[in-house]
């Protein structure tokens, strides 16, 4: 007998996204198979949703089906220097894993707050590591031969693809080195990020030749609010949720700072937070 798709109506996208604000999905699908998946694809207008820590929902939220991986679909194996981590795994969660077994070259990844599929699907990264230094293979629907990674970008985003799972190569390290570089990192992130308040990490990509968070704190905007949202204090590449910050508050904090870098810089901001809005 088939199992009925786990929907739930009229869902808070604020629940399940790392901003902690939106409106409601018309309905949320967790699913657990490709068959599900399949079956969820059929619904009003479909799409999958990671972890939700680099994506902002209008307050409207979204007329359609929003489509998270289960447990099924989460899964983290490790086989000599491969990892093998299915879409809708936690990617700090992989790196983790990956480095209590000796493995070097994930490390970057451990503070990512993103889960595996939305990490591929925008070639994430931090501290001079990307997902495009240890990717090796994708599934996905369609199956894309050609990856195309580039700064923030793919071509299964180009194409709408949807991961389903990811291996990476890794290599065999010093316990102690691993263990030492992400203890560094973790106090790097600490300190300098503004981690106790909602957002979604940098909020802008990083222009060619210049650093988004200097170029609006030389703008004189840290600080800068917008009802709940405000540039952050401690980092101006930041745009936080101070508290009941709503999306249309965001949205025009994010015009404010490009506006504002553009008129004394002449760089134009591109946000690297999917924004969807009806």
């Amino acid at each position: 007998m088939r199992k009925e798709l786990d929907i739930k109506e009229n869902f808070p996208l604020s629940s399940v996204t790392t901003f902690r604000c939106g409106g409601p999905a018309d309905r949320l699908v967790t699913v657990n198979s490709r068959e599900e998946l399949k079956e969820a694809l059929s619904l009003p207008r479909p799409m999958i949703l990671g972890n939700g820590s680099n994506v902002l929902f209008s307050d409207a939220g979204y007329r359609g089906t929003v489509i998270k991986f289960g447990p099924e679909l989460s899964k983290i194996e490790i086989e000599g220097t491969k990892v093998r981590a299915g879409a809708g795994a936690l990617l700090a969660q992989a790196a983790k894993a990956a480095s209590a077994k000796g493995l070097a070259g994930f490390e970057f990844a451990t503070g990512i707050p993103g889960s595996v599929g939305g990490a591929v699907y925008m070639n994430a990264g931090a501290y001079d590591g990307s997902i495009s230094d240890v990717l090796t293979k994708v599934r996905s629907i369609p199956q894309l031969r050609n990856y195309g990674l580039s700064y923030r970008h793919s071509n299964f985003m180009e194409k709408g693809a949807i991961i389903l799972e990811a291996e990476f190569e890794l290599k065999p390290g010093v316990q102690s080195e691993i263990d030492a570089k992400i203890a560094d990192l973790t106090q790097r992130r600490t300190s300098k990020q503004p981690l106790s308040y909602p957002s979604a990490g940098s909020f802008f990509k990083r222009p060619e030749g210049y650093f988004a968070g200097k170029l609006i704190q030389d703008a004189g905007l840290k600080g800068k609010s917008v009802g709940g949202a405000q540039v952050s204090e401690l980092h101006a590449g930041f745009i936080i949720n101070t508290g009941g910050a709503t999306s249309s508050d965001i949205i025009e904090l994010m015009h404010i700072v490009q506006q504002e870098v553009l008129e004394k810089f002449g760089v134009q901001l591109e946000p690297e937070v999917r924004i969807i809005a009806e």
